[in-house]
């Protein structure tokens, strides 16, 4: 069952759902980022090089940004920092761009654009950064390849993709331990789909070559999280 990625489309891809399951499912998994590890995968990689790089402004795009809970991360370390930044979600879906304005009263810094992944409405090097959490295993290889490229284009200093770890014991404990916890169709049955759906360290590997990326590292993160970064700098 993991020796391959799984192709299945979840319902979120499907769109076999209800608005109420997908409001549940918004709320749901704005606790699964910030506890299972997406939250801490971002401040361990773009956040922590922000701070090493002793920059004090930076753009970023998020993209397939949920409701924001990524970006009003970024933009809480900013402000304890006394960081300038300029954060943009970008989804396709309009109740998840609307979402993003809603649940990020208060933060001016932060806007949402409707927008297509494989098409981003942006300049080159539009941003310093670009971001996607729990994005790409949405996608055939083929896609995350023409993704990628997209995100080289925009992104003037580095790109960073969180996404899942495909393993045995992920797809054990979010069917066991996982399903005491949540209640919504979507985060129990996707969230066990996703798992099958996404990566090994070497094949996320493989993609950010094929897209031509530079500098290419890929890190893992505890609970079951990949990061590929890559950029238009070496890390070193």
């Amino acid at each position: 069952m993991f020796s391959q990625r799984s192709y299945e489309l979840e319902h979120l891809d499907k769109g076999d759902y209800t608005p109420e399951e997908y409001e549940g499912c918004l709320v749901e998994l704005r606790c699964i980022n910030e506890w299972l590890g997406d939250a801490r995968a971002l401040r361990s990689s773009l956040l922590l090089e922000i701070a090493r790089a002793g920059l004090q402004s930076f753009s970023l795009l998020d993209v397939g940004a949920g409701s924001g809970e990524l970006l009003r991360v970024a933009a809480r370390e900013a402000r304890r920092r006394g960081w300038r930044a300029r954060l943009t979600g970008l989804e396709l879906n309009k109740r998840s761009a609307r979402a993003i304005l809603e649940e990020s009263r208060g933060f001016e810094e932060i806007s949402a654009v409707r927008g297509d992944a494989f098409h981003l409405p942006f300049a080159d090097n539009a941003f310093d950064y670009v971001i996607c959490s729990l994005f790409t295993h949405h996608f055939r290889d083929e896609g995350v390849v023409a993704i990628l490229r997209e995100f080289k284009r925009v992104a003037r200093r580095r790109l960073f993709v969180i996404d899942l770890h495909r393993h045995a014991l992920a797809y054990f404990l979010y069917t066991t331990v996982g399903r005491l916890f949540l209640r919504n169709r979507l985060t129990r049955e996707d969230g066990a789909l996703s798992i099958r759906r996404s990566f090994r360290a070497d094949e996320l590997r493989r993609l950010a070559v094929q897209a031509r990326l530079e500098h290419v590292e890929v890190r893992r993160r505890f609970p079951f999280r990949l990061v590929l970064i890559a950029g238009k700098e070496n890390l070193s």
